[in-house]
């Protein structure tokens, strides 16, 4: 019995020791990093955007976006340059942000699945910043264009491990609104997203601007 005794009092002090140890290296950690794996504020901020009505309006301009504008712009195999067609469309797209100064964007880099996953990361991104760059050369400021992601080689749209344009692309998107805009503050986000959209006047002519052919009389 005296036996039994003594070996659940060992078991019991070897128990609270281990205990202790835990407790002491928690001093040593940020109140709460036990339970907070990074993702804390996650479900409040997402109710938050669902409650305020502004995803649902992201959701809403971005659909906007891709219906009016291309989204997508595609590159020569190895280059992140862009060519004129490139560059066309992003003309459409600067047209489109610059009359909505209250949206972010995001631009999205992709490649082909020929190489290896760290040179198309890298080259993903260079084709984002490229965009970027001209997008920022049109006018458009670089603060509403949020930091460009590379998604390398991961997204393709064609699988296929030979050379495919469509794969090697950047893709703008909506990504939200700026935050001190006051009608963002004001909550009137209806009135940003069905905006009059305007296209350039090279591409809309005006009606008035028509050529009159007139003949002169040689005699005369």
């Amino acid at each position: 019995m005296q036996s039994r005794i003594t070996s659940l009092l060992a078991s019991t002090a070897l128990l609270g020791l281990a205990a202790c140890g835990e407790t002491s290296t928690s001093f040593d950690k940020e109140l709460g990093s036990e339970v907070d794996k990074g993702q804390f504020g996650n479900a409040t901020m997402h109710n938050t955007l669902i409650q305020t009505g502004e995803m649902e309006y992201t959701v809403a301009l971005a659909q906007r976006f891709a219906n009016e504008v291309p989204d997508t712009v595609n590159f020569e195999f190895n280059r992140s340059d862009l060519s004129a067609e490139a560059r066309s469309v992003l003309d459409k797209q600067a047209n489109f942000i610059r009359q909505f100064p209250e949206v972010r964007f995001k631009v999205f880099g992709h490649t082909d699945l020929v190489g290896s996953a760290g040179y198309n990361q890298a080259l993903g991104m260079r084709r984002a910043n490229a965009v970027v760059n001209y997008l920022v050369g049109k006018g458009i400021s670089r603060s509403r264009l949020e930091a460009v992601v590379s998604y390398g080689k991961t997204r393709p749209i064609i699988q296929t491990n030979q050379p495919e344009m469509r794969n090697r692309r950047t893709v703008t998107e909506v990504s939200g609104f700026v935050s001190n805009h006051p009608l963002v503050l004001n909550g009137k986000y209806a009135a940003i997203i069905w905006r009059t959209y305007t296209t350039t006047l090279a591409e809309r002519p005006h009606p008035g601007n028509t050529t009159v052919e007139t003949q002169t009389n040689p005699e005369g």
